[in-house]
């Protein structure tokens, strides 16, 4: 072996050591690092520190900041903070962040930002403070941003960006290609191209890669893939991600109550959705929110009362029902030092049995169709884990207190409160999303109604006023 190949494995060896001791994120050491360079105003250092950033790591630096060294990092980054970082910070940071704002600096990098990301920034402000910043934005960027605030949280409409390429029917690839390079307003990033017709209602689409291979001589209406899913602008974003998800997009046209063409939602915005709904499925089965972490004391204690009150409720329930074999506890006092057991077993059950079901039903993979075929499942597995651990706790008992009846009794008890808890974890649940449903249907029937009496109404006066 010559030194040179010594030499590229002693490079390539190192090269492996390096990448397995990088880890991406931050570490408690910059953040330190960068803590006491605040606090000496070095500037110098920050700025050659975060200049190869991602600005969801700089965001991150900043959530983790005393808020009085948030306020000093942004007046030495003044100028110079990528905008996207506003846009990944927590809420609840940021809202800390622009109170110190005036309105021309919040539009300053409001303006920098995608509309989507605009939009969720502009959101958490006051109404006064919106028009202050709006005011403060162009024209044509200004009436974006109002369209984008006007459709509901959650929906489509807040995740589309309206920046697209679409192009018409009867074009060739070359006519495509001369436009995509001779345009100044593109999207940063975009995946597919959008055919339009006339009206602007979308027919179908071109990968990149497909019209990249394709002669410029080969007419638009020839390559592009007319199989295309379209996503109401007011659909809710819990659809919109299970869309992308069992489809497998990286991109999906938008389109109003006309089926005209007026945005698209690109993959990278779904993750984000996906990311925010497993978090909130996660936080509301523990009676948190999202905002505990970065909010104040006083908003965090509320949200947790709620939760902490309603099982305040049942457990004092569970205590007014075990008063009733008050004699009998006090006669056998084994079953008080083993009842803490029995109970805590079958929260986790119910637990372990509720999060599947959540989980279920927000991915849609828990519908009327196979729901008595899981519910069976959970029910067989309650059964099977509840005799397991009926068993170890039931010898356990015998041989603790050196009594077969209190094993056997415990034994019992652990058996139907496994399969009681692991059968309602899945029922709750779906009950609760179905006695929705229906009240939503039932509103619906009324509103039916009314519109029926109105058109009928209308009928009759309409006959009269021909007889007249």
């Amino acid at each position: 072996m010559t030194d040179v190949q010594d030499k590229l494995q002693d490079e390539d060896a190192s090269a492996e050591e390096e990448g397995a001791a990088h880890s991406y994120g931050l570490n408690d050491e910059i953040v330190q690092e960068i803590q006491d360079a605040i606090e000496r105003e070095d500037a110098a250092f920050i700025h050659d520190t975060l200049e190869d950033w991602y600005s969801a790591d700089t965001a991150d630096l900043i959530e983790q900041l005393k808020p009085k060294l948030r306020l000093q990092f942004l007046q030495i980054m003044k100028g110079r903070l990528d905008p996207d970082v506003y846009s990944d910070l927590d809420e609840n940071v940021r809202d800390h962040l622009v109170e110190d704002m005036d309105a021309a600096e919040i539009a300053a990098f409001v303006n920098e930002l995608e509309i989507d990301d605009a939009v969720d920034v502009l959101e958490d402000l006051e109404e006064d403070e919106q028009r202050e910043v709006l005011r403060e934005i162009p024209a044509d960027d200004r009436a974006a941003l109002q369209e984008g605030l006007s459709y509901s949280e959650d929906s489509a409409g807040r995740l589309m960006q309206r920046n697209l390429i679409a192009v018409p029917e009867y074009w060739n690839i070359g006519q495509t290609i001369d436009y995509l390079r001779d345009t100044d307003d593109l999207p940063d990033e975009f995946y597919e191209i959008f055919v339009v017709d006339p009206r602007h209602h979308p027919i179908g689409t071109i990968p990149l890669n497909h019209a990249m291979r394709s002669k410029r001589h080969v007419a638009v209406r020839d390559i592009m893939d007319e199989e295309q899913k379209l996503i109401p602008v007011d659909m809710d974003q819990e659809d919109v991600a299970y869309l992308f998800q069992q489809y497998r997009l990286t991109s999906a046209a938008v389109v109003n109550a006309d089926g005209a063409l007026i945005g698209v939602i690109t993959v990278d915005d779904i993750v984000d959705v996906i990311s925010e709904e497993a978090e909130e499925d996660i936080l509301r089965l523990g009676g948190v929110t999202e905002d505990d972490l970065f909010g104040s004391i006083w908003s965090t204690s509320r949200s947790r009362f709620l939760w902490l009150f309603v099982n305040l409720l049942t457990a004092i329930a569970a205590s007014v029902a075990i008063s009733f074999f008050d004699a009998t506890m006090e006669a056998i006092i084994a079953l008080a030092i083993l009842m803490p057991i029995v109970a805590s077993m079958g929260g986790n059950a119910g637990t372990q049995t509720m999060t599947v079901a959540v989980r279920a039903l927000a991915t849609k993979e828990l519908t009327a169709a196979n729901m008595f075929r899981i519910l069976s499942k959970e029910t067989v597995v309650a059964l099977l884990n509840g005799v397991v651990f009926a068993v170890l706790i039931g010898g356990i008992a015998w041989l603790w207190f050196d009594d077969r009846q209190i094993g056997v009794i415990i034994a019992v008890a652990m058996v139907f409160n496994i399969l009681v808890a692991g059968v309602a974890g899945m029922l709750v649940p779906v009950t609760l999303v179905w006695m929705v449903l229906l009240l939503i249907l039932h509103k619906l029937i009324q509103v039916q109604v009314v519109v029926e009496l109105v058109e009928m109404v209308q009928e009759l006066l309409l006959e009269r006023v021909v007889l007249v």
